[in-house]
């Protein structure tokens, strides 16, 4: 389970990047055409061609070191306070949940990245569905997914996804970010406080959190800024 950022682009008011992985669900920029853009797989390979590149105990000892790593990030990042440290460490954790360990599903990751650069919604959409029959276990796949769902408007599937998410990854501070996003803007602005406070415990120097928590907790105290 693994993610990545870039220049960013803002779709309906959430920042999405592809490398500075401190904001919303994906490290990646997005554009997004209409949702009824279909167009078939383009040479997706067979789901035979799953096997990657470990297999039983090799397989079991990666995922094992992931975790291993993965753990220990989060706890440097638990403790770092300096803003600029702490996105170094958020992107090595992104670069962790980016990995599927599977070559077929990286490279069905690297076509959907290049479907939203073109504005081919309905491409990016059928082979992160591809993606999920093959890899359910995989978080990105998903987390993408959500992000393709909140930039069509959709929030009720992209919080379907996201949910899937935080059960594989309950760490996941890009898709609580995004959850956060979607439930202000559904006016549920207690939980989406709420769901601001788990990002901060995760990943206190976050500056998206920050900033949402005291517009939020003022908001809700009747002193909105």
């Amino acid at each position: 389970m693994r993610f990545f950022s870039f220049p960013v682009l803002v779709i309906s008011g959430l920042a999405l990047f592809a490398g500075t992985a401190e904001h919303g669900f994906a490290a990646q920029p997005l554009s997004v055409a209409s949702p009824s853009t279909k167009i078939p797989l383009d040479e997706a390979p067979p789901p035979s061609s799953i096997d990657g590149t470990a297999e039983g105990d090799d397989l079991e000892q990666l995922d094992k070191r992931a975790s291993e790593t993965l753990d220990s990030l989060f706890a440097d990042l638990k403790r770092q306070s300096n803003q600029a440290a702490a996105n170094r460490i958020s992107k090595k954790i992104w670069n962790e949940w980016n990995g599927s360990g599977s070559d077929s599903v990286d490279l069905l990751m690297l076509r959907v990245s290049k479907a939203m650069e073109q504005n081919k919604s309905g491409v990016a959409l059928d082979l992160l569905d591809h993606i999920i029959t093959l890899a359910p276990d995989y978080a990105e796949g998903w987390n993408r997914r959500a992000t393709l769902h909140f930039a069509m408007n959709d929030y009720g599937k992209s919080i379907t996804d996201v949910e899937r998410v935080l059960e594989l990854e309950p760490r996941h501070f890009g898709a609580l970010s995004g959850l956060a996003v979607m439930l202000e803007k559904l006016g549920k602005d207690k939980k989406s406080l709420e769901t601001w406070y788990k990002v901060l415990e995760i990943y206190p120097a976050n500056s998206q959190a920050q900033s949402n928590v005291i517009k939020l907790e003022d908001k809700l105290s009747g002193n909105p800024t």
